[in-house]
């Protein structure tokens, strides 16, 4: 995850995930292995037809098209409905659940009004939102939401039964939390 776009590259993780889950490479079971992508709609489908017990977790960071075309410059070959559409027929396809992950930007895509728009697209299949604190970047112009925020995001999503958790955050302090790693000239 957050090193590159894995489906840009399909044909070799699709060999190193063979590899991985062989009995004689590291007997990894697929369904310990997730593959996170930020929405190759094209892929989607051939993956969930090629390993379905391997899980997907997909960098949605958007409850609508205007706000991820904003964040997410992939959103403009690929519609937020197409997406959402794909990920419906992926889990219907294969019996797994999908995390979507969603950065929580300060006064982007933290209110509630996104909340309830992302609540409309996700409840009633199988997904898992994992909500991120933001970790700031500097040179970007966005900045974490608040606590409070992040606090009434996921309850709102619990009350129209949309499950969710919150990532923990972890090397924000050495500037190497997720989003962060960057190479940086002086």
């Amino acid at each position: 995850m957050g090193m590159g776009e894995p489906f840009d590259n399909y044909d070799n993780l699709a060999g190193f995930l063979k590899l991985i889950n062989d009995k004689d490479g590291y007997s990894l079971s697929m369904r310990d292995i997730t593959v996170s992508t930020c929405g190759i709609v094209p892929m989607i489908e051939r993956f969930g037809d090629e390993f379905k017990q391997v899980n997907l977790a997909i960098s949605l960071h958007a409850p609508n098209d205007e706000i991820r075309c904003k964040t997410m410059p992939i959103a403009k070959a690929y519609k937020y409905d197409e997406l959402i559409s794909a990920c419906r027929k992926y889990t219907e396809k294969t019996g797994r659940r999908i995390t979507f992950e969603y950065a929580l930007i300060n006064g982007v895509n933290d209110t509630l009004d996104c909340a309830d728009q992302l609540s409309k697209h996700m409840k009633g299949w199988l997904t898992h939102i994992n909500l991120i604190p933001l970790n700031e970047v500097k040179d970007n112009s966005y900045s974490a939401s608040s606590q409070k925020n992040i606090e009434a995001f996921k309850a709102r999503l619990e009350a129209a039964n949309v499950t969710v958790t919150v990532r923990r955050t972890l090397g924000t302090d050495i500037n190497a939390a997720c989003g962060q790693l960057r190479n940086s000239s002086r």
